[in-house]
């Protein structure tokens, strides 16, 4: 079996394959400091409680944006998996996708597995629309190579921003206004988040189409992409497991 981890700003997903599909996934706050003991306790209970054991998992890849966690998750394979991890971004691991940039090593790990998940299951050219800590938007060509994007700060994000420094606005939980005009502080705010944000999405989709002239399948993943589920008119098909899909590709083709 697989043990594919991908480790973002916010939360950092485990997930296991057994040859076929995805049998389970399980998530955790994401903490640099979080040594590898704690991750093997931790994934020991769930795992034993979906009828796994750590002998069950031959292979392992890691996708992380926070490299200070790196070094734990790497012990981790090593030392309670008695696993080699493949790591993305390190010399010698294929990921097939060709950066076409000035400075490839500008992009993340997480926005290249997204683009190889997305090129080996639909036909491109793509964009990837990721909402997470930030919201970015990514385009792919029709042979998977990445040709760049937009990074806008994430929904949570904002809130969070709002919240701080703003004495008088309070913490408000993401939710889908009935109507645009609030009548009260925290329906404002919702509006604005909400509608805000759907507004970004299909604006920066138009943009991008009336700048570029292809015809782009848009895209949807990341930890709160179902919210915009039937408000967005530009995103066409929304896929959770693109980046666990996206890891899966990457160890197919470096695995022999």
């Amino acid at each position: 079996m697989l043990l594919a981890i991908d480790s973002g700003n916010t939360n950092t997903l485990f997930a296991v394959h057994d040859g076929n599909d995805w049998v389970v996934e399980w998530r955790i706050q994401t903490n640099a400091a979080r040594t590898a003991d704690e991750y093997a306790v931790w994934l020991y209970q769930l795992m034993v409680m979906q009828g796994l054991k750590f002998e069950d998992i031959d292979g392992c890849i890691i996708s992380t944006v926070v490299p200070q966690a790196l070094f734990h998750m790497r012990n981790l394979s090593r030392r309670h998996l008695n696993v080699e991890p493949l790591v993305v971004g390190e010399p010698g691991v294929e990921v097939g996708a060709k950066v076409n940039l000035a400075n490839p090593d500008d992009v993340g790990a997480d926005r290249l597995v997204n683009a190889v998940g997305a090129h080996a299951k639909y036909k491109g050219p793509l964009i990837l629309v990721d909402s997470g800590t930030a919201t970015t938007f990514d385009i792919i060509c029709a042979n998977g190579d990445f040709e760049g994007g937009i990074i806008a700060p994430g929904i949570n994000l904002s809130i969070q921003a709002l919240h701080e420094a703003a004495a008088k606005l309070p913490r408000i939980a993401i939710k889908r206004p009935e109507r645009v005009i609030g009548r009260g502080t925290v329906e404002a705010m919702q509006s604005g988040i909400f509608w805000g944000y759907i507004s970004l999405i299909d604006g920066l989709i138009d943009k991008i189409r009336a700048e570029d002239g292809r015809k782009f399948t848009v895209i949807g993943t990341g930890g709160v992409a179902s919210l915009f589920e039937g408000a967005s008119k530009r995103i066409e098909i929304y896929d959770v497991q693109l980046t666990i899909n996206g890891l899966h590709e990457i160890w197919q083709r470096n695995k022999a």
